[in-house]
């Protein structure tokens, strides 16, 4: 049978420290992993490091920067010397700006593009020799709905996220021989503490809610079982997809007008 327990698997989660990518972190550290999340905040990796320790798991407390090589480079030796090695790489660290492309000025464009694409090819290469030695190295990319169709006014938010889908392929086929599983995510419309009014009192959210089959907006959790799965033994012919936790939402058209 499949098997997917964590237990003893070693992750590392980028962005890890709020909103999904710290329910990533809880889920994979309650699977049963040892789990690093981490973000420029040392105040929220803190919070969360003290979470992961309770539930029995251990961590190490690491700030990093995505922007600069050397704070991962720095992260990596940091997890090597406090867990012995790492097993799984989560990339979950992102930036968007909601903006009209005639406005978004260059600097706000190569912004976005070197955390979105260039951070985590960044860590990528941070973490390739951990992950190779490892032997079952596993990497999730959360990607988008951005990456497959067009949202208005997050230009450059959806190139991001379509060329992060693409680096995800690409390392997918140069990694397979050295037993590295590239994978992504791409999350539908989660409610969050950060989103939620806009879901709830616009008529972006109203159109967002009425494209999702399911009638409803995701829950943080329900995108933990997807990265149990790639991070697990269940998943290690896997590689080079994106699973979408959408609620149908890539799957529709028109959703109103004819009764279920």
């Amino acid at each position: 049978m499949p098997n997917l327990n964590l237990q003893g698997r070693k992750a590392v989660v980028i962005g890890g420290t709020s909103g999904l990518g710290r329910a990533i972190a809880i889920g994979l550290a309650e699977a049963g992993a040892d789990v690093v999340a981490t973000g420029r905040r040392a105040d929220l990796v803190e919070t969360v490091s003290a979470e992961i320790e309770k539930l029995g798991r251990r961590t190490v407390r690491f700030p990093v920067d995505v922007l600069t090589r050397k704070s991962l480079d720095e992260l990596k030796d940091a997890v090597v010397s406090g867990l012995g090695g790492a097993d799984v790489l989560v990339n979950a660290a992102g930036r968007m700006s909601k903006a009209p492309l005639t406005s978004v000025s260059e600097s706000e464009w190569d912004n976005t593009q070197n955390t979105n694409v260039t951070g985590v090819v960044r860590a990528c290469q941070a973490f390739y020799e951990p992950l190779r030695a490892s032997g079952r190295g596993r990497i999730i990319n959360i990607t988008s709905l951005n990456s497959f169709v067009s949202l208005i006014g997050v230009a450059p938010y959806a190139v991001s996220k379509a060329a992060l889908l693409g680096l995800t392929r690409s390392l997918a086929v140069e990694w397979a021989k050295s037993n590295i599983n590239v994978n992504a995510i791409a999350p539908g419309v989660f409610r969050t503490d950060l989103n939620k009014d806009l879901l709830d009192n616009t008529d972006r959210g109203r159109e967002l809610l009425a494209r999702t089959p399911m009638g409803r907006f995701g829950r943080s959790e329900e995108l933990v079982g997807a990265a149990m799965l790639l991070a697990s033994d269940a998943a290690s012919f896997i590689t080079g997809q994106c699973i979408s936790v959408d609620g149908g939402f890539l799957a529709s058209g028109v959703n109103a007008g004819i009764p279920g």
